[in-house]
């Protein structure tokens, strides 16, 4: 007599792939999105000032989230939302400033949000995913399998992009006058604030990944920071990246 079906071993794939790819948190995360005041933009906004004056405490706070919830990703996208209004508004303000027209606001809004921060996002999301978990997972033999959450890697993104954002889109409006024009002042400036958003985004992403205890050597996050600074030091010879960047964009 055949044994019963359900005590024939079991493929351990699906589970784990549902571990790994965790459908995006699609229960909460997406019904919050349609629940506008179930969203917490003030927490948010919370976050994305410590972001730029102490961000080793939003990652604490995402770590406690974690211990309550289960899940080291957002299950809020008011972060997310608040990001996307931005990048519109500083295309806007680029796209008036520069006289572009509609045609011109579009074709900076798609390069900007969709290019720029969405799919280098979801590169960038993925690449930290997989050397997260394929060469800095330390697993204790006493504790549970755990591994780093697609979507967080992307949090970890959207917070390193939010500096990156600061210094790169906002400050660089606010100096725009001195940015465009022909000095060394000029290119000192612009491309101090360029190697200060790279530097940010680099320090943001290794604190994400360093808030978690099951990971080791997170310190590889940082290693693009000297790249940063050589880059940075070779364009102070007359290599003015604002000028490069806007004439691009605008």
């Amino acid at each position: 007599m055949s044994e019963p079906l359900s005590l024939l071993p079991q493929s351990n794939v699906q589970p784990r792939l549902r571990r790994r790819f965790p459908r995006l948190r699609r229960s909460a995360l997406w019904r919050r999105l349609l629940r506008w005041r179930q969203l917490d933009f003030e927490f948010a906004s919370w976050q994305m000032l410590y972001l730029l004056v102490s961000p080793r405490h939003v990652y604490r706070n995402i770590y406690y989230h974690k211990q309550t919830k289960n899940q080291w990703a957002r299950d809020d996208p008011a972060f997310m939302l608040i990001q996307v209004l931005g990048i519109m508004l500083a295309t806007l303000a680029y796209s008036v400033v520069g006289g572009v027209g509609v045609h011109g606001f579009v074709k900076a809004l798609v390069q900007l949000l969709l290019v720029n921060y969405m799919a280098v996002g979801v590169v960038a999301a993925t690449l930290t995913w997989f050397l997260a978990n394929r060469f800095l997972c330390h697993q204790n033999v006493h504790a549970a399998d755990q591994q780093v959450e697609w979507q967080y890697a992307f949090d970890v993104h959207c917070n390193a992009f939010f500096a990156f954002f600061v210094f790169a889109y906002l400050l660089q409006f606010l100096f725009l006058p001195v940015l465009m024009k022909t000095s060394w002042i000029s290119l000192f400036l612009g491309n101090t604030l360029f190697a200060l958003a790279a530097s940010a985004y680099a320090y943001i992403t290794y604190l994400g990944f360093q808030a978690m205890p099951f990971l080791q050597h997170q310190e590889i996050f940082l290693y693009t920071i000297p790249m940063v600074a050589i880059v940075y030091l070779a364009s102070l010879f007359g290599f003015n990246i604002s000028h490069h960047v806007i004439d691009y964009y605008f």
